[in-house]
């Protein structure tokens, strides 16, 4: 009987490649990169919590703006969120996506919220107040926690 000497040079190659990928998904499995943390983060003490469960520290993490940059009769876009302060001390969290066309409202001023893309104009409250949009702005939660306006 002859044996082909490549025969066992090929099944020595396949053996090991196999062995390689077995590895690199061992370690991948045991690597933290691109995980938020190798280890989680310790609690907060217990009378540091809001009623609702949350720190001060991770609603200031969530902030969407400072209050002092929301003027009265003003407010700010600020990625998909529109915040308005239409009287002192009360902020209203709106979708800056316009309800006529599906574009992005780019600026508040002169007391209404603007989509340049037809026109639509929006009063501080979200509700419409002109152009071709048919319906209000969508209500977003929002609440004030300390300086900052957060989520929820």
């Amino acid at each position: 009987m002859t044996t082909d000497p490549s025969a066992f040079r090929r099944r020595t190659v396949v053996a090991a490649g196999a062995g390689a990928v077995v590895a690199a998904t061992a370690l991948t499995a045991c690597t933290t990169y691109g995980k938020e943390s190798a280890t989680p983060a310790p609690n907060p003490p217990a009378d540091n919590k809001a009623a609702d469960g949350k720190t001060p520290a991770a609603d200031a993490a969530q902030a969407i703006a400072k209050t002092a940059d929301i003027p009265v009769g003003g407010g700010v876009i600020v990625g998909d969120t529109v915040v308005t302060q239409p009287n002192a001390g009360t902020f209203v969290g709106l979708s800056s996506t316009c309800t006529h066309a599906g574009c992005k409202v780019t600026s508040v001023s002169g007391g209404t919220i603007n989509c340049p893309c037809h026109g639509s104009k929006f009063a501080l409250d979200g509700t419409v107040a002109g152009g071709p949009a048919p319906k209000p702005l969508a209500a977003k939660t929002v609440r004030v926690v300390g300086d900052s306006v957060v989520p929820g």
